[in-house]
């Protein structure tokens, strides 16, 4: 049994054409992404990481429909391929703001990925850090002296700022 996620995700196209079809299939019916869910899950990491750049897209303009998936979000943030690496934690900071007392318990998760050696993968985790920090109050109490230690530590510039800015929208800096 062949279906639009399975078609578009096997098909000959490129890369980023696969991201932009498929985030446009389950913006016009929503009810896809679970079945984008399932091959995320069951996909080889190429898939994987196809699937997870997709749910970073939903999440962006759509977070409702990726929230009943945050636990197994929060399963992957980990995930060995980089590309999961990256598209999870960003959807997490993208749900962030209309579900910021759910998306704190990512927070562990995503601070093992604050040591990758990869810059994107800080940046993402990092991106996913400052979104929460930003919407749910409580964690900020935690998230801040964090901050203020990875301003200081982070080497590059760009991961960097992520913080600093969210320290300028919290108003600690």
């Amino acid at each position: 049994m062949s279906s639009s996620i399975t078609e578009i995700l096997q098909s000959k196209r490129k890369p980023k054409e696969k991201v932009t079809l498929l985030t446009e299939t389950i913006k016009k019916d929503s009810r896809l992404f679970g079945e984008l869910i399932d091959v995320f899950k069951t996909g080889s990491d190429v898939d994987k990481g196809t699937c997870a750049e997709v749910m970073q897209q939903v999440s962006k303009d759509h977070p409702e429909i990726v929230f009943p998936y945050l636990d197994m979000l929060i399963e992957y943030i980990n995930y060995k391929a980089p590309r999961v690496k990256w598209g999870v934690p960003e959807s997490i900071g993208n749900l962030a703001q209309k579900y910021p007392a759910e998306v704190a318990k990512a927070i562990p998760n995503l601070l093992i990925n604050t040591r990758e050696e990869s810059t994107v993968v800080r940046w993402c985790a990092a991106f996913a850090l400052a979104e929460i920090a930003k919407y749910n109050i409580a964690a900020r109490e935690n998230l801040i002296p964090l901050f203020m230690k990875f301003v200081e530590e982070e080497k590059n510039n760009g991961v960097k700022n992520v913080y600093v800015k969210a320290l300028k929208f919290i108003g600690r800096r």
